[in-house]
């Protein structure tokens, strides 16, 4: 990833860096601090031990042309948002590299300062310095208002998710 002081287009007031497993409390936060997270996460102090298996995870997954990270933008010393930044080699569209993009989240007291679009321009920057061609993400079908950020962003909803809960 660039040197955040190197990121053409975003203010200097907001950099980049990838989360380190001291960041967990403030990315759970992030997390929870949402109205689908708020059923979904348990911000207690300490954090449960299932958020630092499921960090140490990614970690043990990621290499530097395949990246399973945490995302963070700051302001300061502050965490202001964060999303989860994972690079897929697979066979389907001739053997090309996506991205996905997971957790995207920004602080309820910094939004409406375009920290999500910074969020999501850097995560594509990076994507393309690795190769990848496509970047996809799913997004909860009530969340109209995400629906008009990512379509103002470029994305199309092209495809129907579907999940299943197995737990």
């Amino acid at each position: 990833m660039p040197n955040a002081t190197q990121i053409p287009d975003h203010p200097a007031d907001i950099t980049f860096r990838y989360a380190t497993r001291d960041d967990l409390p403030a990315i759970v936060a992030h997390l929870a601090d949402d109205e689908k997270g708020k059923t979904r996460e348990e911000f207690t102090d300490p954090l449960p031990d299932a958020y630092y298996a499921a960090f140490d995870a990614m970690e043990s997954q990621s290499t530097d042309a395949l990246p399973n990270k945490y995302l963070l933008a700051l302001q300061g010393a502050d965490i202001v948002g964060c999303l989860q930044l994972t690079l897929i080699a697979g066979l389907s569209r001739r053997g090309q590299l996506r991205a996905q993009i997971e957790g995207v989240r920004v602080a309820s007291t910094a939004r409406g300062q375009k920290i999500g679009e910074k969020l999501i321009t850097q995560s594509i920057t990076i994507s393309k310095s690795l190769g990848a061609a496509l970047v996809q993400f799913t997004t909860d079908k009530t969340r109209k208002d995400a629906h008009r950020f990512y379509e103002r962003l470029g994305f199309i909803a092209s495809h129907e998710g579907m999940k299943l809960q197995i737990s």
